[in-house]
């Protein structure tokens, strides 16, 4: 598979009459082009050169190949009439458009000049400049709708505009022949420039992580205090760091292995992902999370690749390679969610492909039946517009451009909005069924609460006293033993009560270790085994008594969550944990309600737990003791209510409920390799906040992409009309297109500045 980038395309058509032209060479077995990341994968044994020669047949450029970024043109970035001058001149087609509307301006200065004085020698010269002019322009317009003709077998837009040109030529319109031609160029280089700039917005983002990085190597030590220095020792260290010899050298980030250590300087961004090693800074992650606040990193604390430290230096341990890394994957992911057409977008496209060829037979019965049947006039005369003229302006008005890029172009701005905001929506269809979503469905732990549960009561039934004792001690040492290599919250909740009153290392760590989804854990502890497991999990399996029943059910009314645990002969005790709702939960679900929406939590914890949660966070609907399919169920059933439903979850056992809703939102996605893969949309800074503002960027969208596409029809019916009853001439219409053109593309860059 080759990956080409591809400059030229000023909408999707262009990337349809390309995807078909290099399908049909020999050797290519299959090919897609992206117009929204401006690039076309080919795989098959087709020669490079050969492929490069069917997309310049067809009027368009390969301008790098397997390249990771784009390629794009180096004057597209600045703004304004001085970076669409230098963009038209970067492309030949446009300097040869140039070159005709120069020569159009000195066929209507010489007019001037001569004015009354036309006749004769002179009229020739200036309408040999015009047509001159038009020839010039059209070349590479007509070189590409005939090579798509006979390539392709398709007419498209450009072989409708020479058939057009020459037309009026021949009906001796020779001026507005040239001006056509020239407005057409021009507002295809406007389409291409204004394209461009939407593409720029993700371009910026693969622009974030440095192409190098600076790779420390520190001595290797063999004996007592002598070492072997790899290089110059620097012994002072650098900033903060501690002072141990190492040496620096610069390497290119595609260099660097995982297990690498390089340093990052105080103001530079960071160059991979890793974790610190020694310093300690505040970093801005909001070129990736979105966050607006630095975030502290000290030894242990995950870094990424993009971000900016602060004011410490940092030693960061590598460890993802540079095309694995979480801008990688956010790039790339980016790149195939724009590829992911949206429905109104699939919609579009089919009725584009039909468009076109039914407006050339249109056009061709506009300019023969009414002279043949109704004898009117064929060409023009002094009382008006005769019917071949007429059809050609229809021909004019046939380009589907500003139809077709009305939603792509809405789509990528959309997209790369949400993810400076630090929301990965993978694909137009996720970003438009967002839009359409009328309930949510939250997971409790780690989504609507911190997922950050403390241990507040230990108990063992041997327990005289009430307080800890040496019995309550070895009911936690033993849940440890078996919780150990589990990355649930509430295992980590258990780890970190043994550690901290020092009974983690009590016993070794279980073997056998078995997850019961949705219902505990289990594993061998000293050849005994050992079950951790919810308070209905105990009720089926391990009979205990009513004593400790009350204990446990106390502290679930109070939002407690507990944890049994039996030794394989008895129950010994429970373990009873608090999770607390977050700080913004009660604020996001309150926005949600505004918005139209019905919130409901789904969780596997006990009623008690739950109830208290879902009061504080004020959701809808609370359901609890819902396993991994019981919520799956409970998602389906929304769906049979509201029609739509998005699930947000932060853990595996959500998995099958963010596949079952319309819309999987997964929180976490840039810690989360397993969250970017999975889910439809990606919270990656963990941060709920975001979610009402995709829920406002995704309904604007859709109403961008419905204006778009109305204004669209409504000015080709409108000029049809106008062109049928003889009012519309052709530099009319080609103005009125490529103003449209214009008008949805900048209407469908407004989601950038939304805020």
């Amino acid at each position: 598979m080759k990956t080409y980038t591809v400059q030229g395309m000023d909408c999707a058509e262009c990337a349809r009459t390309i995807e078909k032209g290099v399908s049909r060479l020999e050797g290519v077995r299959s090919v897609q082009v992206d117009f929204a990341a401006g690039k076309m994968q080919v795989e098959g044994d087709a020669a490079p050169e050969a492929i490069r020669e069917r997309v310049e047949a067809l009027g368009y450029r390969i301008v790098g190949v397997g390249a990771r970024r784009a390629a794009p043109l180096q004057t597209s970035h600045t703004n304004g009439l001085i970076g669409f001058w230098r963009y038209l001149l970067a492309r030949w087609e446009t300097r040869l458009a140039v070159i005709g509307g120069a020569m159009i301006l000195v066929g209507l200065a010489l007019a001037l000049l001569l004015s009354g004085r036309t006749d004769g020698l002179a009229s020739t010269v200036i309408e040999g400049l015009y047509i001159v002019a038009m020839l010039v322009a059209l070349y590479p317009i007509a070189r590409s709708g005939v090579n798509n003709l006979r390539i392709n077998h398709d007419f498209n837009i450009n072989l409708l505009m020479s058939i057009a040109a020459i037309g009026a030529v021949f009906i001796g319109e020779t001026l507005e022949a040239a001006t056509v031609i020239f407005l057409f160029a021009i507002g295809e280089a406007l389409e291409g420039y204004t394209a461009d700039r939407a593409r720029s917005s993700l371009r910026s983002l693969m622009e974030l992580a440095p192409a190098q990085a600076t790779r420390i190597r520190r001595a290797e030590f063999v004996s007592g205090d002598n070492f072997i220095s790899l290089g110059e020792i620097d012994t002072a260290g650098r900033g903060d760091l501690p002072g141990r010899p190492y040496t620096e050298e610069v390497v290119p980030v595609e260099a660097l292995a995982i297990g690498d250590t390089i340093l990052v300087e105080p103001g530079e961004r960071v160059a991979m992902d890793g974790v610190v090693t020694a310093g300690e800074s505040g970093v801005n992650q909001a070129p990736i999370t979105g966050e607006s606040i630095p975030v502290h990193k000290a030894t242990g604390a995950e870094v990424y690749a993009g971000t900016i430290n602060g004011s410490g230096a940092l030693e960061v341990r590598v460890t993802r390679l540079a095309a694995d890394n979480t801008l990688s994957r956010i790039i790339q992911l980016i790149e195939a969610a724009q590829s992911v057409r949206a429905p109104s977008q699939r919609l579009i496209d089919r009725f584009a492909h039909y468009y076109t060829p039914a407006v050339v037979v249109v056009a061709l019965l506009v300019a023969i039946i009414p002279p043949l049947v109704f004898n009117a006039p064929f060409y023009d005369t002094p009382d008006g517009r005769g019917w071949l003229y007429r059809a050609l302006a229809l021909l004019v008005i046939a380009c589907p451009c500003a139809l077709v890029i009305s939603t792509p172009v809405t789509v990528i701005s959309a997209i790369t909005a949400a993810a400076r905001r630090g929301v990965l929506i993978k694909g137009g269809a996720h970003l438009e069924a967002l839009g359409r979503v009328r309930a949510f469905a939250f997971d409790k732990t780690g989504t609507l609460t911190t997922g950050q549960p403390v241990v507040t009561v230990t108990r063992s039934i041997d327990c005289e006293t009430g307080e800890p004792c040496a019995q309550c001690d070895d009911v936690l040492a033993l849940a440890a033993a078996v919780e150990r290599r589990s990355a649930h919250p509430l295992a980590k909740a258990v780890m970190n009560a043994a550690q901290s009153r020092g009974l983690a290392e009590t016993y070794a760590p279980a073997d056998s270790v078995e997850m019961l989804a949705g219902r505990g854990v289990q594993g061998r502890v000293n050849d005994k085994l050992v079950t951790v497991g919810n308070h209905n999990l105990f009720d089926a399996e391990h009979p205990h008594s009513a004593d400790l029943c009350a204990l446990i059910e106390a502290a679930e009314a109070q939002g407690q969550t507990s944890m049994l645990l039996c030794d394989g002969d008895r129950v010994r005790g429970f373990i009873a944990v608090a999770d607390r709702a977050r700080a913004d939960s009660q604020q996001v679900v309150s926005d949600l309600k505004a918005l139209g929406n019905t919130t409901v939590m789904l969780t596997g914890d006990n009623a008690a737990v739950a109830q208290a949660i879902g009061r504080a966070v004020g959701v809808d609907d609370v359901r609890a003791g819902l396993l991994p399919a019981d919520k799956v169920d409970a998602v389906k059933g929304l769906m049979n209510a509201y029609g739509s439903v998005a699930m947000v979850g932060d853990g595996v056992n959500d998995t099958p409920a963010l596949a079952a809703a319309t819309v999987g939102i997964a929180m976490g996605g840039a810690g989360s390799a397993q969250a970017l893969e999975t889910a439809d949309i990606a919270l990656m800074a963990d941060d709920l906040r975001q979610l009402p503002f995709a829920v406002r960027l995704s309904r604007f969208a859709r109403q961008l992409i419905v204006q778009n596409i109305a204004l669209s029809l409504g000015m080709k019916a409108a000029f049809m009309l106008l062109a049928l009853a003889g009012g519309a001439s052709l530099w009319m219409a080609i103005l009125a297109d490529v103003g449209m053109s214009l008008v949805v593309t900048l209407n469908g860059m407004r989601p950038l500045r939304l805020r």
